[in-house]
């Protein structure tokens, strides 16, 4: 859990930019540099203003210690005033000092300007450290601001690199963070661009005060609302409780839903198909096709497996489609950092190895068999037709699933217990649901992944996605009979444990999800 909180100065807790570019302006003008155009002189707000006057105006050293000078000239009385605190500050620093959270100010500018300006706008009283570059030009980096931060918080301890956030609007805030391992969070509303804080690799970019906020405070609000679920837990809590319940009954009302619609639609398909069957011209029909034989017990099962998922999918619709759209709303700050195209391929790694090493165990220890009402539809080509495979076991039962298991089920889950809990709870469901023996297993370590997968990506659609290509990938092997070669045994089976279990590791040293 964050404690520490290193807030940047200038573009993100103030608005500073008349105060420094009309002094830049002055300063310039001294060099007989017209500069008319303040929008113009924002990019001297955040960095150094001596590699600012370098990398703009290509001054010397000499020249930029003079400009300096002179900008200081009018700021120390005039400009150090011309600047205003952003919408939202005062009621985020307020909060987070009640939470008892910790917080520093660490900025390029002179910490004596630094300090009155705190003071002016009465925000001084919410830091515990204030630091900025001293007048005689040392200490002007951000890193270097950042260590000396560190070192008044914690001195010769230890330092929790994953209890701290800096917060700033610039690259150099990102790479100072970088520097010393801290996760950063980059604040679009100030100077620099969406696209400079995305290339800096900030860990998040909040887009308004409003929204640093919520990202900042997620965890402590986590905190109460489980603290609000223990509560409930206790004799005396007795309203928390029925709103427990209720949020529980929300839950349990599209599972009845789902299975009975599933259910029923099955029964009646079978029934159709009963008494297509006793047409003997259809039933020829049916059973020739393209030169090749069909299975009528089949056909009919396979088409009742798509019609009961489509129809079962639809019926919880409405209840699955707002829960998603609250958990994208609430899981969006905490992915705001944009995942690497690697992390899906490792994603895609672990799916597929996953599902290889489970049917190479399951094979092994002969127990593929054990899959009796699977077997009897993912048979063998000629049963059924290939196309329809696909589309039941690749799009509509693993769509339909999740919506259920993921988007209502766990979802709702998380409202009433920990994000744990529901994980755990959401996969126990999932393996129950499955049937039994060896396709229970099967679906409590996918359920387990699956859930694991919508934290860690924060995407619906990529949990869809994982189950969708799991389904394929083991369709297919029963569907070619490729589970009948020697090779899956215990040999790939080790293989495939080691690549799933390695490609978890490489995921989970990036994010911790629970």
């Amino acid at each position: 859990m964050k404690q520490y909180f290193l807030f940047d100065l200038d573009g993100t807790l103030t608005d500073p930019k008349v105060g420094i570019t009309t002094c830049v302006q002055y300063a310039l003008a001294d060099f007989g540099i017209d500069e008319p155009d303040l929008d113009k002189l924002e990019p001297f707000i955040g960095p150094p203003l001596k590699d600012s006057f370098m990398e703009f105006y290509h001054m010397t050293e000499e020249q930029a210690e003079a400009a300096i000078a002179k900008y200081r000239e009018r700021f120390q009385d005039t400009g150090i005033f011309e600047n205003e605190v952003y919408p939202g500050i005062y009621d985020l620093l307020r909060t987070m000092k009640a939470a008892g959270m910790h917080m520093a100010v660490v900025s390029s500018k002179p910490t004596v300007f630094v300090e009155r300006i705190l003071k002016h706008f009465k925000l001084d009283s919410y830091f515990e450290v204030v630091l900025g570059s001293e007048l005689d030009g040392t200490r002007t980096k951000k890193a270097q601001v950042i260590v000396e931060a560190l070192r008044q918080f914690f001195g010769d301890k230890p330092i929790p690199h994953d209890e701290i956030f800096m917060i700033g609007d610039r690259k150099y805030d990102v790479e100072g963070a970088r520097a010393f391992h801290l996760e950063s969070v980059g604040v679009a509303y100030g100077y620099g661009s969406m696209e400079e804080l995305k290339e800096a690799r900030a860990d998040y970019i909040v887009k308004s005060v409003a929204e640093l906020k919520k990202l900042l405070m997620r965890e402590v609000e986590e905190k109460k609302r489980m603290d609000e679920v223990h509560r409930a837990q206790q004799p005396g809590g007795a309203k928390p409780q029925s709103q427990g319940t209720k949020a529980l009954w929300r839950v349990l009302l599209p599972y009845l839903v789902f299975m009975l619609a599933k259910g029923a639609v099955g029964i009646i398909m079978s029934i159709i198909f009963q008494s297509l069957a006793r047409n003997p011209e259809l039933t020829d029909y049916l059973l020739i096709q393209n030169g090749e034989t069909v299975s009528l017990t089949g056909l009919a099962g396979i088409l009742a497996q798509i019609v009961s998922f489509v129809v079962a999918g639809l019926m919880i619709l409405p209840y699955a489609r707002p829960m998603i759209r609250k958990a994208t709303e609430e899981m969006h700050l905490t992915h705001l950092k944009q995942e690497p195209a690697s992390n899906y391929c490792i994603l895609a790694l672990v799916v597929v190895a996953g599902v290889l090493g489970l049917v190479s165990l399951m094979n092994a220890m002969g127990a593929v068999n054990v899959a009796a009402g699977y077997q009897s539809i993912a048979g063998t080509p000629s049963e059924i037709p290939v196309l329809l495979g696909l589309l039941s076991f690749g799009i509509c039962t693993p769509v339909a699933e999740e919506l259920m298991f993921r988007g209502i089920l766990y979802n709702g889950a998380k409202k009433f217990m920990s994000l744990k809990m529901a994980w755990v709870l959401s996969a126990i469901f999932f393996a129950y649901y499955n049937g039994y023996g060896a396709v229970m297993f099967y679906g409590l370590l996918l359920g387990l992944l699956l859930a694991y997968v919508y934290e860690y990506f924060g995407d619906f659609k990529v949990v869809v996605a994982a189950h969708v290509v799991g389904n394929l990938v083991y369709y297919l092997l029963n569907y070619t009979a490729l589970t009948q070669i020697n090779i899956f045994g215990w040999p790939l089976a080790l293989v495939c444990v080691a690549l799933t279990v390695g490609g978890m590791f490489l995921l989970a040293r990036q994010k911790k999800v629970f």
